[in-house]
């Protein structure tokens, strides 16, 4: 399995949300460990720098995601939220976030682990209360469980990410289509 970190959902909530992978096949852990909750952190964008993880920080970055991807998903199908996961993400978006800091060379954020997931559940309480949320869709590949952005023309897109799993959806239709007339020729 890839350890890289995919940014491919339009929103960092959303991409954080994807951090288990494959959520009802293989699940796959993307924090096992804390550097890899660091990595994200940075590889993200939302800070330039972020205090080493703890196993605490990872626990609670945990978490935040279950309850940001269950919010996400009673959204997408237009139930009611969990009170539950509501609190969390409320809880976490409540804690004051990392400042930006102008230097010579441009902006520059240094984060706590808290200030870090704080930033992240702010993108969720602003994607969740706005006008993304009809554009909200689970990639059409069975085994990714990645809910993305689709503002494509028409609302047509299928896929998380063409890279991540368009072209292997693509590449095993073609595979079959080919087998199949192998079969009957």
């Amino acid at each position: 399995m890839n350890l890289d970190h995919v940014f491919v959902c339009g929103n960092p909530a959303l991409d954080f949300a994807a951090t288990l992978r494959a959520r009802r096949t293989a699940r796959f852990e993307m924090f096992a460990t804390p550097d890899r909750l660091d990595a994200w952190y940075l590889e993200s964008g939302l800070v330039d720098s972020v205090s080493p993880a703890r196993r605490a920080d990872v626990e609670r970055a945990t978490t935040l995601r279950e309850a940001v991807y269950r919010l996400i998903t009673a959204r997408r199908r237009g139930t009611d939220f969990d009170d539950e996961a509501l609190a969390v993400v409320n809880d976490a978006a409540h804690r004051a976030p990392a400042a930006p800091r102008l230097t010579h060379s441009g902006r520059w954020t240094a984060a706590t682990q808290r200030e870090a997931l704080s930033a992240v559940a702010r993108h969720a309480v602003e994607l969740l209360s706005g006008p993304d949320v009809p554009l909200l869709k689970e990639c059409g590949n069975p085994e990714c469980t990645r809910v993305y952005i689709d503002r494509s023309r028409g609302s047509r897109r299928q896929w998380c990410g063409m890279e991540s799993c368009g072209n292997k959806i693509k590449a095993a239709a073609y595979r079959a289509r080919r087998k199949t007339a192998a079969t009957t020729g």
